[in-house]
């Protein structure tokens, strides 16, 4: 039984859509960030560096979401959440999940995250220079419909939960950004989302 460490709303939200879209056998276990359960010795157990998602399979303990969406597309090909027979689509894939992850989600995250918040000036240059990321995607990574073309991937998850973030703090204008408002609308039409939506007690945006 595979069993994810998440919170929600946040990034883990990515790896449990694939668990949901994968029909994987799994349990979720919550961790709540508010309160700094990250920082618990039980939890550090698990993930010495504080972070969700984690995912504890039979053979050990994955971390990082795009290490996670891999694991998953490929432990469960029937599902057909990545293009397992080719080598090149399936580590381009991962290489849109690596921009995610290591450019974009750290922008967006100090402009929206940061504690203490950020105000004025300082809050306006982070919000622009995260932005400058969803630009990158809209106009050159993004494929249509889905994120690496015509089939949904584990990558589509992985982007949703960004835009989700920016559309529900008013920073994904349709008229900047129609591909990526568009994606949101499609992932949020898929069953595998709004379980985890609802398992999360999350609302659409």
């Amino acid at each position: 039984m595979l069993k994810l460490y998440y919170s929600p709303g946040a990034c883990a939200l990515a790896s449990h859509i694939a668990l949901e879209e994968a029909g994987a056998q799994f349990e979720l276990q919550l961790v709540n960030l508010r309160e700094g359960q990250q920082k618990s010795p039980e939890f550090l157990a698990i993930n010495p560096a504080g972070s969700t998602p984690a995912l504890v399979t039979p053979e050990g303990v994955l971390t990082e979401n795009a290490v996670i969406l891999g694991y998953i597309a490929q432990t469960h090909p029937d599902a057909k959440l990545a293009d397992l027979d080719s080598r090149f689509n399936f580590h381009k894939m991962l290489s849109f999940c690596g921009f995610l992850g290591a450019s974009l989600h750290p922008a967006i995250g100090r402009a929206l995250f940061a504690r203490p918040p950020l105000e004025g000036e300082a809050k306006d240059a982070a919000v622009e220079a995260g932005m400058v990321k969803y630009r990158i995607v809209e106009d050159s990574l993004f494929k249509g419909p889905w994120a690496m073309g015509d089939h949904y991937t584990v990558a589509d998850g992985y982007l949703y939960v960004f835009c989700r973030w920016v559309k529900a703090a008013g920073l994904l204008d349709p008229e900047r950004f129609p591909k990526l408002n568009a994606h949101i609308a499609r992932m949020q039409a898929r069953p595998a989302v709004q379980r985890a939506l609802a398992t999360e007690g999350i609302p659409a945006v």
